[in-house]
């Protein structure tokens, strides 16, 4: 064999393993008879953006009102200012939500001498209000969606921070 032959011989040789090579090397994911991946033209976030699930509906809705009886809940969206019973039978209570937003609730509860301020920031954050009728008591903190308990001569306020920028609020009367 001569030199030229030789190095022909070596040239293919070495081009066949080239390729097996390549092709045994490659770590690609499509499956052989898969598209290949549409090539990108510029940096993205995720390659598999999470939904979030939709927050809860609330049995009232957004109507302010439902909550005249001390017992509703709604999705609270703006500043607003709702009126019901105050516990022991003395009158009337004001609730008035001074501030919400996207993971924030701010707001202000008042009951003939008494009055509680409550305020949360961030996902799932709320407050727990307990208005008694000689006193108040405030607990913010990590909260869920569910409907607080009713307690005996008390009414129940808890308002938890959703991500769109709305509230849920329960007042739930003895």
């Amino acid at each position: 064999m001569s030199e030229r032959t030789r190095a022909r011989a070596a040239l293919t040789t070495l081009a066949a393993l080239t390729a097996l090579t390549t092709t045994a090397c490659d770590s690609g994911t499509h499956e052989p008879d898969e598209a290949p991946p549409t090539p990108r033209t510029g940096p993205t976030a995720s390659h598999h953006p999470t939904l979030e699930p939709p927050p809860p509906s609330a049995a009232d809705g957004t109507d302010p009102d439902a909550c005249a009886d001390g017992d509703c809940e709604i999705t609270v969206t703006e500043p607003m200012t709702l009126h019901f019973p105050a516990p022991g039978g003395s009158g009337r209570a004001t609730l008035s939500v001074t501030e919400v937003g996207p993971n924030k609730i701010e707001y202000e509860v008042k009951s003939g001498n008494n009055s509680s301020r409550g305020a949360a920031t961030g996902p799932g954050q709320g407050c727990l209000t307990y208005l008694r009728e000689h006193g108040s008591g405030n607990s913010c903190g990590t909260l869920d969606h569910t409907r607080p308990s009713p307690r005996p001569d008390t009414v129940v306020i808890q308002a938890t921070t959703r991500t769109d920028g709305t509230t849920l609020l329960h007042i739930v009367s003895p």
